[in-house]
């Protein structure tokens, strides 16, 4: 029997899931270091001096800073892809709706900006990095979704269809976050009173 398809004593995980979920642990370990750092003074050896990983540890689980970074933010997606499900299955009016995912909205912004701003900062680099254009796209695609999700169950409850077709309304609500991100960085709009009457505006023209 190889390495590969031996049980792992503690997990019972076989060698190539025992590989993956460790990857899932140190990425979403470093998921922080990573935000903070950004992803040009990114390198899996400042990861490593930030974090309680040796460089390593690292290097054997990722082919490089590209690959780390890619994992962390995919785990970070993934958790936000769904964080307005429940807003969508309780609203029990379009106002209601409108009003859980603004407030969610702006809230996810300010408390999470560091995590945001990494999102931001890998997609911009897809220019420059082709590697990582393919995970990039997939986390567009599952965000574009996860804003029509929201937009189809507020103009279920009005009883009207949407304007806008699916992809500009992502655009729209991806521009008003990204302009409120940096605002709020900046400082010029630290209540992001903007972004609210921006999100205002937006549902309107929906």
């Amino acid at each position: 029997m190889t390495n590969a398809t031996q049980l792992d004593a503690q997990t019972g995980a076989r060698g190539p899931e025992k590989f993956a979920a460790r990857r899932v642990e140190l990425a979403t370990a470093t998921l922080i270091t990573l935000a903070e750092l950004g992803y040009a003074r990114t390198s899996l050896r400042e990861i490593a001096q930030n974090s309680s990983f040796s460089h390593g540890v690292l290097h054997y689980y990722f082919r490089d800073k590209l690959d780390l970074i890619a994992e962390a933010v995919r785990i970070y997606e993934g958790v936000c892809v769904t964080r307005y499900d429940e807003a969508v299955t309780s609203a029990t009016t379009a106002e209601e709706l409108r009003q859980m995912f603004s407030t969610m909205f702006v809230t996810t912004l300010q408390s999470d900006s560091s995590l945001h701003r990494l999102w931001y900062d890998l997609r911009n680099q897809t220019r420059y990095e082709a590697s990582l254009r393919a995970e990039v796209s997939e986390i567009e695609a599952r965000r574009t979704d996860m804003v029509w999700n929201v937009v189809s169950r507020y103009c279920e409850l009005r009883g009207e269809p949407a304007r806008l077709p699916q992809q500009l309304i992502y655009l729209t609500f991806d521009g008003i976050a990204q302009q409120g991100l940096d605002n709020l960085l900046d400082g010029t709009d630290p209540d992001m009173t903007r972004s609210q009457t921006l999100l205002e505006q937006a549902f309107d023209a929906i």
